[in-house]
């Protein structure tokens, strides 16, 4: 997919804050920690990076829940396998 740089920086910034939200509620993480975790996760990417936004291709929920369960997530903690409306929300 092509975003422009407006579009691109939009959907890192929505993402970032839907990580770090995750992060907040559901791994602990202070504000701070949680705001760093995101950053690290959604790296800025240049345009011409080959891969630019692949992270996108699963939404801020997937990656946070791997982060905190790890890759079995879905199978050993199947209670946060869908977001609830409060993560919604933030769309």
């Amino acid at each position: 997919m092509t975003w422009s740089e407006a579009e691109y920086l939009e959907y890192l910034r929505s993402e970032r804050r839907a990580y770090a939200w995750v992060m907040r509620r559901h791994g602990g993480l202070t504000s701070e920690e949680a705001g760093q975790a995101a950053l690290e996760c959604y790296p800025y990417e240049p345009a011409d990076a080959p891969y630019r936004g692949l992270v996108f291709h699963d939404e801020a929920w997937h990656w946070a829940m791997l982060a905190i369960h790890g890759d079995r997530y879905g199978h050993e903690h199947p209670e946060p396998a869908d977001p609830p409306p409060e993560y919604r929300a933030l769309e």
